[in-house]
């Protein structure tokens, strides 16, 4: 049997304007799931139907904050920068993959985007709408467990983990307010910030907020989110 094909989204390089940035990790987390990655960089939005019919799933990756425009939000003070060619493409993207009820697991930016992509808003800076005392966003390596998520029982995410709580690491500014049209939050920082979502009525769309492909070479880590995908994506 052929490995299933997996779209995945890569962002604009900060420094170097005209470049592309991917981290490794995301790849090796969907070759290890036995998945085939197929990298997609941001194009013309009204190519999102050709690049999904040679794919059997997406995966939306991490990087920089969304347009608050594109959810009828003025920018924040401390909105980081934005690239509106990736968000257009990748909400694009969504919308079509979610049209077609193709697979979709989205990383921190991803599961932001999609909720953007079903009509969600969100917070545009933690630290300043949401104090607490959770960080975040620490200056510390990539696979560090920073804080507890709580999993709700019942839910996709809690059957692929099969834990309540779980440790995760955290590479974020930004987070959900108000859900998208058809997702359930799934899990919770300990401050109340939305860690998951999930749409049930769909075969298999899955957002979190923080970074599982850190750990792909960790047992104790989060490669059931990419089996689940791959799976899915199979059938």
């Amino acid at each position: 049997m052929s490995r299933p094909a997996i779209g995945v989204t890569i962002g604009t390089d900060d420094d170097q304007p005209g470049l592309h940035r991917l981290r490794a990790d995301y790849i090796r987390s969907v070759e290890k799931a036995r998945g085939l990655p197929v990298v997609l960089a941001p194009g013309v939005p009204g190519d999102a139907i050709e690049h999904l019919e040679r794919l059997d799933g997406l995966m939306l990756t991490g990087g920089s904050d969304v347009d608050p425009a594109l959810y009828g939000a003025a920018p924040h003070p401390e909105l980081g920068k934005v690239f509106r060619a990736r968000d257009d493409f990748e909400l694009a993207l969504v919308r079509e993959a979610l049209r077609r009820d193709l697979p979709v697991l989205a990383i921190c930016r991803g599961h932001q985007v999609l909720n953007v992509a079903t009509g969600g808003t969100l917070i545009q800076d933690i630290p300043s709408e949401l104090p607490g005392d959770v960080d975040h966003d620490p200056r510390r390596p990539r696979p560090d467990r920073v804080h507890e998520v709580r999993i709700l029982k019942g839910t996709r995410l809690r059957r692929l983990l099969g834990k309540e709580t779980v440790g995760v690491n955290s590479f974020h500014h930004q987070a959900i307010r108000e859900l998208g049209r058809g997702l359930v939050a799934t899990a919770w920082a300990p401050d109340g910030v939305i860690e998951a979502v999930e749409a049930p009525d769909r075969r298999f769309v899955v957002g979190v907020q923080w970074h599982p492909e850190s750990f792909w070479d960790d047992p104790t880590g989060f490669q059931p989110l990419f089996h689940g995908l791959v799976v899915e994506a199979t059938r």
